[in-house]
Parts: C-alpha cells; sequence; structure tokens
C-alpha cells in the first residue's frame, strides 16, 4: 500500500506591509514618569544639586523685585514698607544718567558681539585646516588658557600692561611717541575693554565650534571636490551650512546677555575718569543700590534690563526660526 504525498496548504496572502519586508510592529507601551524615576532614580539624582542651585540662587531671589514697587528701607520689611507703584521706573527713565550709562551698555554690548562671537568661527575654522598636530594643540593651548584666569588677575595684567610705565607706553616711546595714562582717559577705555575680552574669551569660544565640525560629513567634501570647489567654497557651501545650528544657538545666547557686558571687569578697570564710557547699567546699578543704599531703584533698573534681555532673547529667537530654521525652542 502507498502512500500519497499531499501538497502543503497555500499560504495565506500578506500584506502589502509583509511584502514589503516590513512586518508590523506592536506599538511600545509608554512607561509613566514614576516607572522612569523608579527606574533610573541614580541619574535623576545627579540633578538634585543643579535643580537646588538654581531654586535658591535664581529663582527664589525673584521674590525680591517687588521692592521695585515699594518703598525699601533698610532695616525693615524685605518686601518694602509701603506701595510706590511705579515711581522708581519714571526716576531712571527721566534720569540723564541713566540713558548715558544705557547708552554705554549698548555701545560696549555691539562691540563685544561684533568681535568675541565671529573671531571664535574664525580660529575655529583656521584651526580645522591645520595639518600639523603638534601645531594645532600649541595654538589651541595657547588660545584656551586666558579663559581660565581669574578676572581679577586678567584685569591687573591690563592695568600692568596700561599704566605709565607699562610695556604699552614703552612700546610707544620706542617709536618716538609720549606716554599715554590708557585708563585715565575715556576714549580709550571702549578699546581696552573689547580687546581683553577677545584675548580671553575667543580661544574658548572655539570647542563647541571644533566640536560641531566633526560632525559633518566628509562626504559632503568629497561631493563637493568632485564639482570642482576649492577650499573656500567648501567652507562657503559645507563647513558654515554645517556649524549654522551651533552658530545660531550661541547668537541667541551671547543676544540674551547683551545688556549684561562685563559686570565684574568694569568694576575693576573703570574709575570716575572714565564714567562717560564706561560706566554700564550694571555698574551705575551696583552704585545706586550698594554705595547710595537705594534698593527700591536699583531693583527697578534691574528689572528694566531683565526685562530687556528676555525680549531680545524671544525676538532673536523668533527670528532665527523663521529665517534659519534653527531656534533655542
Amino acid at each position: 500500500m502507498t502512500s500519497t504525498l499531499r501538497p502543503p496548504p497555500p499560504a495565506p496572502p500578506r500584506s502589502p506591509a509583509e511584502a514589503a519586508g516590513s512586518a508590523p510592529r506592536s506599538p511600545r507601551r509608554r512607561q509613566s514618569w514614576r516607572q522612569a524615576l523608579r527606574r533610573d532614580w541614580q541619574l535623576y539624582s545627579l540633578a538634585i544639586l543643579p535643580l537646588l542651585f538654581f531654586l535658591v540662587f535664581r529663582y527664589l531671589p525673584m521674590i525680591g523685585n517687588v521692592i521695585a514697587f515699594r518703598r525699601f528701607k533698610p532695616g525693615g520689611s524685605i518686601f518694602g514698607e509701603y506701595w510706590v507703584g511705579l515711581r522708581y521706573f519714571r526716576m531712571f527713565l527721566t534720569d540723564p544718567t541713566f540713558w548715558e550709562v544705557f547708552t554705554n551698555t549698548l555701545v560696549l554690548g555691539t562691540l563685544t558681539l561684533l568681535f568675541c562671537f565671529p573671531l571664535p568661527i574664525v580660529l575655529a575654522l583656521l584651526l580645522n585646516e591645520v595639518r600639523a598636530r603638534r601645531f594645532k594643540r600649541f595654538v589651541q593651548s595657547v588660545s584656551y588658557l586666558p579663559h581660565f584666569l581669574s578676572i581679577v588677575i586678567v584685569a591687573a595684567m591690563v592695568m600692568q600692561l596700561t599704566m605709565v610705565d607699562g610695556a604699552a607706553n614703552q612700546l610707544v616711546r620706542f617709536f618716538g611717541g609720549d606716554a599715554v595714562a590708557f585708563l585715565q582717559q575715556p576714549g580709550w577705555f571702549r578699546t581696552i575693554y573689547v580687546s581683553s575680552e577677545v584675548w580671553q574669551s575667543v580661544g574658548w569660544g572655539t570647542i563647541l565650534y571644533l566640536a560641531a565640525l566633526t560632525t559633518i560629513d566628509e562626504d559632503l567634501y568629497e561631493a563637493a571636490r568632485i564639482d570642482g570647489a576649492n577650499r573656500l567654497r567648501q567652507t562657503w557651501h559645507v563647513t558654515l551650512p554645517g556649524i549654522r545650528p551651533t552658530m545660531m544657538t550661541l547668537l541667541i545666547l551671547n543676544i540674551g546677555s547683551f545688556l549684561a557686558v562685563g559686570f565684574e571687569k568694569i568694576l575693576l578697570l573703570y574709575n570716575p575718569l572714565t564714567y562717560p564710557t564706561a560706566d554700564v547699567v550694571s555698574t551705575y546699578l551696583f552704585r545706586m543700590g550698594f554705595q547710595s543704599s537705594n534698593f527700591s531703584y536699583a531693583a527697578a533698573i534691574g528689572l528694566f534690563e531683565a526685562v530687556i534681555g528676555l525680549v531680545l532673547v524671544l525676538t532673536a529667537n523668533l527670528i532665527s526660526r523663521r529665517t534659519v530654521g534653527t531656534s533655542l525652542w
């Protein structure tokens, strides 16, 4: 008796997704934040100290802004004695000295942004073209070093270099000129301040750009070379678009701190002779609050400065998102 082999039953028709080789996957169940916290509590615990720092030193002090609308007397209530409304805002808006320091702030902020923002990009592009690794590391180390110096040390170095018997005046005498008291003349203060900012911050600013350069696909450079692009055109059409998100992010952050230009350094370098060009909003606020004990007036100026900074950040972020497609949020 012979057994006959029956053919296997035909397979059921395959769905289009299975026919394309991509079987449908079951949706992954989302975990609640409690489950994520229970699973990765060690990682979340690392954020406790930074959060406490911002809570204690950034958010809780905001409560003190209420004295900008109340009359504060030293030794009285920390929230002021009585309500005065917009009195202190009208005071500094009609104060010619405030508008003078506000103009100085705008000028110093603009000069700092014009020089300290593009120069790290230029230095990063130049270092990216260097093929000698030892020379590249040497230049990086030399350019990064000033960032790690204390502002007090930098200010002391600037004073020593620009004093009457300093290195700068010795160079002036060598070429037949007369010694100049640089830090006693208002016309020289902006040049000295911006130069020291460039020396101290440009090298450090290249770190983020060098890191962004490593993320650019080498195939893009190869395609550009095949199309006949030289090094300059590769930089313009490949390198700069590749680091554009980093550039715009740092630009928005710099614009946000536009009015808070170098408070510590200016406070160490300026003097009453250079007030016409060196006095800025932050130093004027410091003098009004701690030297004149007019804390409500100083709080009103600080709140005004913070609101302008917030508006600048929001505006820069909106313009960047609509024009370039890159933004902080």
